[in-house]
């Protein structure tokens, strides 16, 4: 199978992909759009920049064009969960351009918007609701919106669902929802708990796998900086600088320091905006939109926006603190190198993340490059040589920081 006609796509769909120019199926939409049309459940396992939406998002939109009936008052036909409002807009805007002009009614409903103003929509009756998990159980707990008519649902990303806590409203939204459905479910890594979730929501599903679990793209440049804390921010500026007329991804892991991040670049001449929970949801969508289109050039977020950017142009991830989810690192990588294009990952790591560093390579299978300084106490890595004219943070494993991190403050 070479194209989307052979994979049983509809005219109409295979024609809106060739006005915006796509005609060769990745490996995952190859393998889930023939099982998914032939109304199997699914299990889809492919690393970030793969092509997932599409993967379930075609076959979706194929299915509700062949029901011309308008969904009953507060009903919901297709139901797709997702965990970040960035991601649950993504997928609306992917779905929007497959169909065009249709008589198919689309909502959203994420947390940061007026909930008023989405029980409204919601009285209507939708045909296919993207939504996250919080904000769907708000508006369940008020009967704005009920789910005893839907048919076709998809857990999209559910192995972020599962780390942001959801699991609770999962098993919630899982008993609300008739037996009668078909069920795709796609994931970049595979958790133990996912078990738990592929039984609660899943019959007899067919798994593909076009990729192993926490495998990043193959045209990721990887490497790591052990580096003090305090001499990240200037080693950050200085990588920065060598390409300031690319798009970089800044990754910090908690709000107060994502924001602080970004004010130190702006200070020193860098377009940089930040995304993170303390942002609103305009904010957070201005700042995707001026980053996406050049406007800035260095986007610092936290996780909250690792499943939500889907942006070709990203060249460079920078790792500035590494995450404590494991998992999560592989995510936050997968913002570069999108659909088959070539980018870099660098990571910093100081000596009391030591820990996650291993818990990272472990995952990835593989023993990331050091760019410099030496590698701390436990921790193994190849080195890739120093950067010329020396390294900032080449320490020696035993150098001390001056103040430790506290581990428990709230992450965003």
């Amino acid at each position: 199978m070479t194209n989307f006609a052979q994979l049983g796509l509809a005219e109409r769909l295979v024609s809106r992909l060739a006005e915006a120019g796509i005609t060769d199926p990745t490996p995952i939409q190859k393998q889930a759009i023939p099982v998914a049309l032939d109304g199997r459940d699914l299990m889809g396992l492919a690393q970030t920049g793969t092509g997932k939406t599409a993967a379930f998002g075609l076959p979706l939109a194929q299915s509700m064009l062949a029901h011309n009936g308008k969904p009953a008052p507060r009903t919901v036909r297709g139901l797709v969960l997702a965990p970040t409002r960035e991601l649950a807009k993504q997928i609306l805007e992917n779905l929007l351009s497959y169909l065009g002009k249709s008589h198919l009614k689309l909502g959203l409903v994420v947390g940061g918007q007026s909930m008023n103003a989405q029980i409204n929509r919601l009285e209507r009756g939708t045909d296919i609701l993207i939504a996250t998990p919080g904000r769907l159980m708000d508006l369940l707990e008020r009967k704005a919106v009920m789910l005893d008519e839907t048919r076709f649902l998809v857990l999209d990303e559910a192995d972020q669902m599962l780390d942001l806590g959801f699991i609770h409203s999962l098993r919630k939204i899982a008993a609300l929802l008739p037996e009668q459905r078909q069920t795709m479910l796609f994931s970049a890594t595979m958790p133990k708990q996912m078990n738990e979730i592929a039984a609660a929501f899943l019959n007899d599903p067919v798994r593909v796998e076009v990729s192993p679990p926490g495998k990043a793209a193959d045209k990721i440049e990887q490497s790591v900086h052990f580096i003090a804390q305090s001499e990240k921010t200037a080693l950050l500026k200085e990588l920065l600088g060598a390409h300031r007329d690319e798009l970089a991804l800044v990754f910090a892991r908690t709000k107060h320091g994502a924001e602080r991040l970004k004010r130190n670049l702006e200070a020193t001449g860098f377009a940089a905006g930040s995304i993170h929970g303390n942002k609103s949801q305009g904010q957070r969508d201005r700042a995707l939109r001026a980053f996406r289109e050049g406007e800035l050039r260095v986007l610092v977020a936290t996780d909250v926006a690792a499943r939500g950017i889907d942006i070709p142009d990203v060249r460079h991830v920078y790792n500035f603190d590494l995450p404590n989810v494991p998992d999560n690192y592989v995510h936050r990588i997968g913002r570069t190198a999108r659909a088959g294009a070539e980018g870099r990952a660098v990571a910093f790591c100081a000596p009391d993340e030591a820990s996650e560093f291993r818990a990272i390579q472990k995952v990835m299978k593989l023993d990331i490059p050091v760019a410099s300084g030496r590698p701390w106490e436990g921790v193994t890595s190849e080195p890739r040589g120093r950067r010329k004219g020396g390294a900032p943070g080449a320490q020696k494993p035993q150098q001390k920081r001056g103040r430790p991190r506290n581990r428990r403050r709230k992450a965003a």
